[in-house]
Parts: C-alpha cells; structure tokens; sequence
C-alpha cells in the first residue's frame, strides 16, 4: 500500500479535526514539523463533574504508512498516572491493537479496524480516562489505588490536572462548556455513555462513511491520480 494514500486519508481527516466549523473542543491539534504521520495533541475533559476538568493533556499520535489498515500508536508527554498508561506514556487500548490475533482475548469488535478513524480512537481515550480498566492495566500500581484507595487516586490525577496547565500553549483559549463538545448538540458526557461505539457515527464529515472494498478503491484512485500528475510534471 501507498503511504501517498495513507497520508491523502490523514490530511482529510486532520482538516475536518482542526476546521472550526467541524472541530471537537476537546482536542487541540497541530502537525509535528508538518509531518502528517506525526501528530501533537491536547487532550481535555469538559465534563465540569469530571477529575481531569481544567487539564490539558499531551499527547504524540504517530500513523504508520499502512494506515488505515494498521492502527496509530499513541502516548502521553508527559505519562499521566492512570491504570491503562504505562509509565513511558503509551495508551494501553483495545481500539489501538490490531484485530485478528487468535491468542488475545480482545474480541475483533473492540480491536482496530479500517472503518475506525482518529476521531473514533480520541473519544475513546477520553471514555477510558474517566472510565480505566482495570481488570487488563498497564500501570498496576494506579490500578491497585483506584481500587483500593480511591481518595489517594483522586488527589493524585487532580494534582497531575494542576501540573498539565503548564503545558497548556500560549495564547490558546481553553475550552469552559461541554456543550456541542462532539457536535450534533451533543455533550461529551452524553457520548461517552454510549457502548458500543457506532465506528462510522464519530466520522462527521462531508464524505460518505466507507468500508474496506471502498476504502482500497478510493486509494487505487488516489495513486492514479498521483500517477498521471507526475507524468505531466515529466513532460
């Protein structure tokens, strides 16, 4: 596969993210030194009755060149304290594996799949913020605590949540409301409830959903194209 087709599938989707128009209050994104495979993201709760409330939460999305077909990686900079972040900062989430290993217990319907885009996976993470799994953690001394002492849990993420203002960046106005936090006039609380996640609802876009048939001949069109510029640019 291209990874000319995987980066045209990224730029449309990092344009919907960032369009003010289309954007999700929650995220803050910009491209690391342009490079569409890399992503610099700030991740926040806007559910005022939430502990992570007021944070802003860094994060490194890296694609591969495979992408759709391979899943993104994603990790915290700096690693926050929750039950399903390691202590370098990658995300422990079933929506970032890759579907179709017989010796996970994962069912395929949570794993990865071409029809998930970074829309789906970044409400996802908010959902497992306020929502850890603990039976399958990453970081199992937060895990113990939650389950074990959660007063001592709280303080600590709401001591992270003081810290993570540092890095919010200069001149960017926070957003106050969870309203139309995921559009449609939908709150985040609202939307995080909802299980399971519809893969092609959370894609709000003027393009029509797809699946992989579709997907791959969208691409072969892409590289035609591609193909036919650099014959002209030849000439």
């Amino acid at each position: 596969m291209s990874s000319k087709s995987a980066a045209a599938i990224l730029q449309r989707q990092f344009k919907d993210l960032t369009d003010p128009k289309k954007g999700i209050p929650s995220f803050h994104i910009e491209l690391d030194n342009d490079n569409i495979f890399l992503w610099n993201i700030g991740i926040m709760v806007l559910n005022k009755d939430s502990m992570y409330h007021g944070g802003y939460f860094r994060g490194q999305m890296r694609f591969p060149p495979e992408f759709p077909f391979s899943p993104p990686t994603f990790r915290f900079t700096p690693a926050i304290y929750h039950p399903n972040v390691y202590r370098d900062g990658r995300l422990c989430i079933s929506i970032l594996h890759q579907g179709g290993d017989p010796t996970s217990e994962e069912p395929d319907s949570e794993t990865w799949s071409p029809a998930q885009t970074v829309e789906s996976v970044l409400i996802s993470i908010i959902s497992l913020l306020e929502d850890p799994n603990v039976s399958s953690p990453a970081n199992i001394d937060a895990s113990v605590e939650l389950r074990k002492n959660p007063d001592a849990y709280k303080k600590r993420v709401l001591q992270e949540v003081e810290r993570s203002k540092q890095d919010i960046p200069e001149d960017y106005v926070m957003p106050e409301s969870e309203h139309l936090a995921y559009g449609n006039g939908s709150s985040l609380t609202h939307e995080v409830e909802q299980e399971p996640v519809d893969e092609d609802f959370w894609y709000d876009s003027e393009e029509e959903s797809f699946d992989e048939e579709s997907l791959m001949d969208d691409m072969e069109d892409d590289e035609d194209e591609e193909e036919e510029d650099d014959e002209v640019m030849a000439k």
